[in-house]
């Protein structure tokens, strides 16, 4: 119990006041396929970084309900809506694909900032640094908790391991037989898994710095062979030499601290920014809240949730409010309402047995939820991130 108290404390201590994601570490390909979304469809997303509500809002639904408890995760989707409304697309994507703009300030005051609300201006207000490019962080992808772990996974990768030209041509592949080549010539895996970095894998305090507590920790120790560590090295394994890189954003980002116009996420492309510019913009809504509290305080009939992994550390610390959750989620839930969310572990059996008050009395989830477990397996194994064990979809019948 000391250790786990200890383990909540490294958590909470990266994490207070702190923005978690730079970026979102879900893919929203294989989220498309997997909701359907229609026109009168309205999805309530945890907000993470934004990129993948803006992505569904590209889809044309109804309304995109952005949610989350971190106010500075909503002030950065506040940015972004910001920026949609007020900039240019070249200075957009300096903004949000290169990193950084020398231009920051006059950008920020001039055309940002009287556009966002009280709490994401003051948060900006005293986060310059984030985006002028004036630090040795040059890239925004370099702030936070999660983009901090990034800048020292770049400054092992430039100044301790030396293999940046190993990794620029690594990401600049054309198929999967050159990325393994690659791989293997360059000694790729013996240079990112030296013991030094094997050893830092096993730290809370830097699991925790990639979004990670220990609940999840916990799930792979006990689930997957080598446990957590080995795990990681796994999933990245597989990103790097047997999946294509070629528009793989997420780890672009993570190793170089950018974009580039061919490998970015979608609000990040021309056509799609504009389209968000004409209007689908307009459809994001952004709420400071928990999924329970929103869900409470709002009057709304919700027909796709994406829960993102948030499950895993309620199911560990907080089995009432999960309990309490799922019952709103039934309650607001519109018809033929389908559900996705991720795990850490490679198999969740906690939803199954919540019980709750469903319309023909109290009921577990189990029996109102269908699942499409072939489909999720198969958008699994095509997942660009790769960082999850297990990926759900599920229809509620009642």
């Amino acid at each position: 119990m000391a250790w786990e108290r200890l383990s909540r404390t490294y958590f909470n201590l990266i994490h207070k006041n702190n923005l978690v994601y730079n970026t979102c570490w879900e893919d929203p390909r294989l989220d498309h396929v997997a909701l359907e979304l229609g026109p009168d469809d309205n999805v309530l997303v945890i907000t993470s970084a934004g990129c993948n509500a803006l992505d569904y809002a590209l889809a044309g639904p109804n309304r995109v309900y952005a949610v989350d408890m971190n106010p500075r995760q909503n002030a950065l989707l506040e940015l972004k809506l910001a920026g949609i409304r007020n900039l240019d697309y070249d200075t957009f994507f300096e903004l949000f694909g290169r990193g950084s703009s020398p231009q920051w300030a006059t950008i920020y005051h001039e055309r940002l900032r009287n556009t966002l609300s009280p709490d994401a201006r003051s948060y900006w207000d005293r986060r310059s640094k984030f985006f002028d490019g004036s630090t040795r962080r040059s890239s925004f992808y370099f702030w936070g908790s999660s983009g901090t772990f990034a800048w020292l996974v770049n400054g092992y990768i430039n100044r301790v391991a030396k293999i940046r030209d190993g990794i620029d041509t690594l990401l600049n592949a054309s198929t999967v037989e050159e990325q393994q080549e690659i791989y293997r010539e360059q000694q790729l895996r013996e240079s990112l898994f030296r013991p030094m970095i094997t050893w830092m894998l096993r730290r809370d305090a830097t699991l925790a710095m990639l979004g990670v507590p220990r609940s999840q920790r916990r799930q792979l120790d006990e689930g997957y062979p080598g446990g957590v560590v080995q795990f990681i090295v796994d999933r990245i394994e597989t990103v790097f030499a047997g999946r294509p890189l070629h528009d793989n954003y997420f780890w672009r980002v993570y190793l170089t601290g950018s974009y580039t116009p061919e490998c970015c996420p979608e609000y990040l492309k021309p056509d799609n920014f504009q389209k968000l510019k004409d209007g689908l913009v307009d459809r994001v809504e952004v709420h400071t809240n928990s999924i329970l509290g929103f869900l409470d305080e709002n009057d709304v009939a919700v027909s796709r949730f994406v829960l993102l992994d948030h499950m895993d550390w309620l199911w560990a610390n907080l089995r009432d409010v999960l309990s309490a959750e799922w019952q709103a989620i039934h309650d607001r839930a519109a018809d033929n309402t389908r559900i996705i969310w991720r795990s850490a572990g490679l198999e969740v059996d906690f939803v199954d047995p919540i019980t709750i008050n469903g319309k023909h009395g109290q009921t577990q989830l189990g029996d109102l939820l269908k699942y499409n477990t072939e489909l999720a397996s198969e958008l699994h194994e095509r997942d660009r991130v790769n960082t999850y064990g297990s990926f759900y979809i599920a229809d509620l019948t009642a």
